[in-house]
């Protein structure tokens, strides 16, 4: 009996550590879910509805919590989820449409390279829009062209610096683009005050979202479509690209669009486990079918529309490998910015 004590504490000791193996990798631990906005605006909202319905659709119900990080136009999340966070599955980041674009344009600051990300999904396609307030003088594209209009941005990595600067110097619109703005929400406010007269971006998802009444009201114009077609909601706002005959411009102007078609990104940082890549798409695929969720986002007027993360990968792919004489034009118009 003695001389069997020592074997069956080890075939105790082997039990217990098969039984801590099968448990799921997130029972008892948080995911940190990193946004490159502050704690107002659209991807906050979508990060809040993403931790109450998140935990149920990874094995083992982990914690979630929301860690706000603006800044540099959205880069500064991007470089701490490439290179700071945990590369075990327990941080992932959604960030601002256009960040996994900055590097192709030679962005100060854009310290990752896209194609190494672990892309997770989309949580929304968009339409670009500039949009001016009703009080403004800009009102249609004519006015864009001839007359002068302040706009707000998050950076010159954002969306909001990079449309702007498209019309500018493409189509030859006269908007002075003003910095200093931590989310889309701080623009919509120095909107409605007076101080600028607009923003371009993806937003119209977010306006829905947050001021509905704006929309009902007429409180807002649409001078222009970054676009190749109009869209329903303003049907008698041209899209960028009917006034763009160069073939080149064109083909910028596709480039520039990549990151309408993958809007609201989600990725985990490069050496994730590919298991827990995996685990992590699977979790998303399933909250975002889940009619909770969705019942959820229709309360605060946010859309869905989810693009599986193997297709944004693909996407990414074959915009890196654009024509170089395209991405240089694209990255000295950013540079002129």
């Amino acid at each position: 009996m003695r001389a069997s004590l020592p074997v069956l504490a080890g075939l105790a000791l082997l039990a217990s550590g098969a039984a801590r193996a099968q448990e799921p990798f997130y029972k008892g631990k948080t995911l940190r879910i990193v946004i490159s906005t502050g704690v107002a605006g659209g991807y906050a909202e979508y990060a809040r509805a993403l931790e109450k319905h998140l935990p149920k659709h990874l094995a083992g119900a982990p914690g979630v919590i929301v860690q706000a990080m603006p800044g540099a136009g959205g880069l500064l999340a991007m470089n701490h989820v490439y290179s700071l966070a945990p590369k075990d599955g327990t941080t992932i980041g959604l960030v601002h449409s256009t960040t996994p674009m900055a590097p192709l344009w030679g962005a100060n600051g854009a310290r990752y390279d896209t194609q190494k990300f672990n892309w997770l999904a989309a949580l929304d396609r968009a339409d670009g829009v500039c949009t001016v307030w009703h009080t403004a003088s800009v009102k249609t594209f004519a006015d864009l062209i001839s007359k002068p209009m302040t706009s707000g941005t998050m950076g010159a990595g954002s969306e909001t610096g990079l449309y702007p600067t498209f019309l500018n110097t493409r189509l030859g619109a006269k908007i002075k683009i003003i910095g200093g703005y931590a989310n889309g929400s701080d623009i919509d406010l120095a909107m409605e005050r007076g101080e600028i007269d607009g923003r371009c971006g993806t937003h119209l998802t977010t306006y829905r979202a947050l001021h509905p009444q704006w929309m009902a009201q007429g409180k807002i114009n649409v001078p222009v479509v970054i676009g190749d077609r109009r869209i329903a909601g303003f049907p008698d706002s041209p899209a960028a690209m009917e006034f763009i005959g160069d073939p080149r411009v064109r083909r910028e102007l596709e480039l520039l669009m990549v990151s309408q078609t993958y809007n609201r990104p989600m990725m985990a940082p490069p050496g994730t486990p590919p298991e827990r890549v995996a685990e992590l798409r699977k979790g998303l695929a399933d909250t975002v079918a889940d009619p909770d969720l969705r019942a959820d986002l229709e309360k605060r007027h946010l859309t869905l529309d989810p693009v599986p993360g193997e297709e944004m990968a693909a996407a990414f792919a074959r915009a890196y490998s654009y024509p170089a004489d395209v991405v240089a034009a694209v990255r000295a118009m950013m540079a002129a910015n």
